[in-house]
């Protein structure tokens, strides 16, 4: 349970720092980023592995880069549900979630 929390508590520093580094990225306080995290997080684990699935040929042709892809849906998905986060266009939302996913990977290897 406590590596949970830290995982999304390290979700929210990452996604203030992509909003820090993106300029179209806009996030008004930690408060929304530790929201954000938890609304992605949800948001993958409900449909990362489905939508893997649905996506396999793609994945496989492209070696699972296409991962990037379906996290850059699931962060426009959390852009659409909640008021205060917000990203300018499709290109920095996949900007976004490659920023996401490698901050994430490295928080992962680090702790």
């Amino acid at each position: 349970m406590l590596s949970l929390v830290f995982h999304w508590l390290l979700s929210a520093v990452s996604i203030t720092a992509i909003s820090k580094l993106l300029p179209g990225v806009h996030v008004k306080s930690f408060g929304t980023s530790l929201l954000v995290a938890a609304v992605y997080g949800i948001l993958h684990v409900l449909f990362f592995q489905v939508l893997a699935l649905i996506f396999f040929v793609p994945r496989f042709l492209t070696f699972r880069l296409f991962d990037l892809v379906i996290n850059a849906f699931l962060l426009f998905l959390t852009d659409e549900f909640l008021e205060n986060f917000e990203i300018d266009s499709l290109g920095t939302t996949l900007l976004a979630a490659v920023a996401l996913t490698i901050l994430n990977s490295v928080w992962g290897w680090l702790f």
